[in-house]
């Protein structure tokens, strides 16, 4: 029996939701502060997925601007619907302390590709929404509410309300159909029909370790909804030996033969820091319906496995492209390869170019990592835990307030960049800035000068834990620099910050490996970059 092995999207690909049209399986993802807005890849097994496509590409669909760091896109959702797919998102525009500021929105394509239309503003209630299509033609979205109320429980249940495809709106009473079982945290809500009765499946335990899937069902699709007596379905919560940790949120799919699988996020963490500096990413269980109508894992248990039998009868179906963009890209195209993100708001030519200097990555500097507003950075997905990065620099700084180089990156208060810049008594000079929580260093005694260099070589170096910055003036000869840094700051678990029970930070996102140029004086000094180079090992 073929195998899937898990997880079948690493990398910073959380919130997974799924839909099978024909013979082709979508699994839209979250991407919160990174441009373009949602990640949907492709499989035509189960097994084998690619990157296929971004639905949110244009600032009228998706503006970000100011948005903090965890903002943006939560917990899409996609499905399809008499020839037209929908998906519904949270663009969040604040979610630290009591207030949560979460517009959901609503864009329709005939074509998975696109395009996608402009969206329809559907409410703010709460977070992850979701669409669901009933067999009488009607649709109702289903999202958590929020409740900023002392003394009250913020996660304040499941509200259902019809959106009507005619008027573009919701339409008539908002009932709340759920409140969560003694696991707390009801989030995730997704809505079925099957054998008579409809199945909500929610996230519940907070997307930490307590992470959990549960599932409560009702003849009416308003209620009451009885909760599955074996709940939680899916959970690594007492299980901390397994890979596979943070289990929850999850999205059933039946194949044309009948079977059913459940995808669901997950995280794998380091030992012994427990971090996950590859985000939450992808997984997918097979499960089965019992003989009075609840789900359950194959195999039995509630616990995640690294490995599920595939579809029976179903063709493997690779794909030529790698699943995450290994490789050179030497910037000839004149669009960014589809792996790379920008912050928040898309690309324009007044900051990056892949025109005005044939197969260079111009990019023109502008505000700080602090910054929500206008960075110029380019970067992807760490996708393995071993892995290398590396870029070639044409970089002319007149000021140490211009800084361009290759960045490892969290969120803006938490990156390690190796930065060519530019010192009033030794000239151009390489040297390396980081950010802990917040806290602002430089690690070298001195900057090393590489006054006359035209072009440097930049390199990360990462293995597990550990990330190791290196350059090279012919791309040949390669000199460590600065010490061995710590990997696992990269992270969700890093990134949180709680004093005295009160959430000061935290972060829903992964490590990222980019380019980048500031020039903090207004000038708008550019840097031309060669080539992008990433590798797993």
């Amino acid at each position: 029996m073929a195998k899937i092995v898990n997880p079948i999207l690493r990398g910073f690909n959380p919130d997974p939701s799924i839909v099978r049209v024909g013979e082709d399986y979508y699994i839209a993802t979250s991407t919160f502060e990174w441009f373009p807005g949602v990640q949907i890849h492709h499989s035509r097994d189960l097994r084998n997925w690619r990157l296929l496509t971004h639905p949110l590409t244009r600032t009228s669909q998706l503006n970000m601007l100011g948005n903090p760091n965890s903002g943006g896109i939560w917990a899409p959702c996609l499905s399809y619907h008499d020839g037209t797919f929908y998906l519904v998102y949270t663009d969040v525009k604040s979610h630290i302390g009591p207030f949560k500021d979460t517009h959901n929105y609503l864009v329709t394509a005939s074509d998975i590709n696109g395009p996608w239309s402009e969206p329809i503003y559907l409410n703010s209630s709460g977070f992850d929404p979701s669409l669901f299509h009933d067999e009488d033609g009607r649709s109702w979205l289903v999202n958590m509410v929020w409740d900023h109320r002392k003394g009250k429980n913020r996660f304040g249940g499941i509200l259902i309300q019809e959106y009507d495809k005619l008027e573009r709106k919701l339409v008539g009473p908002i009932r709340n159909i759920f409140k969560g079982t003694q696991l707390g945290f009801t989030e995730g809500p997704h809505l079925y029909r099957r054998g008579g009765y409809y199945y909500l499946i929610t996230a519940e335990g907070g997307t930490r370790w307590n992470h959990a899937v549960t599932v409560a069902r009702s003849k009416s699709l308003f209620g009451p909804y009885e909760v599955d007596p074996a709940n939680p379905i899916l959970t690594s919560r007492h299980y901390p030996e397994l890979p596979l940790q943070r289990a929850g949120h999850a999205d059933l799919v039946e194949t044309p033969s009948g079977e059913w699988y459940m995808v669901h996020l997950a995280g794998r963490p380091l030992l012994p820091s427990r971090t996950c500096v590859l985000g939450r990413e992808t997984a997918i269980q097979k499960v089965e319906w019992t003989e009075d109508g609840w789900l359950r894992l194959a195999g039995g248990g509630c616990e995640p496995k690294l490995e599920v039998d595939a579809p029976q009868g179903t063709e493997e179906h690779p794909f030529a492209e790698s699943a995450h963009g290994t490789g050179i890209d030497h910037f000839e195209s004149a669009n960014l390869n589809i792996h790379f993100n920008t912050l928040r708001m898309p690309p324009d030519e007044s900051w990056l170019s892949l025109r005005e200097r044939p197969g260079y990555l111009r990019l023109r500097g502008r505000e700080s990592f602090s910054s929500n507003h206008h960075q110029s950075l380019v970067a992807r997905r760490q996708q393995a835990f071993v892995a290398t990065a590396e870029t070639a620099v044409e970089f002319e700084p007149e000021t140490y307030q211009q800084m361009a180089g290759l960045v490892y990156y969290y969120n803006s208060r938490n990156w390690y960049y190796l930065r060519i810049s530019h010192d009033e008594e030794r000239g151009k000079t390489l040297g390396i800035l980081t950010r802990d929580q917040g806290v602002y260093d430089e690690p070298l005694d001195a900057d090393i000068t590489i006054e006359g260099w035209a072009r440097v070589y930049l390199r990360l170096e990462l293995d597990h834990a550990q990330a190791q910055f290196l350059f090279s003036r012919d791309g040949a000869e390669w000199q460590k620099i600065g010490p061995v840094l710590d990997a696992t700051h990269m992270s969700d678990e890093h990134a949180e910050m709680m004093i005295g029970g009160v959430m000061l930070d935290q972060g829903f996102t992964g490590a990222f490996i980019g380019v980048c140029v500031q020039d903090l004086s207004g000038a708008g000094k550019h840097a031309d970059f060669d080539y992008f180079a990433y590798w797993e090992l």
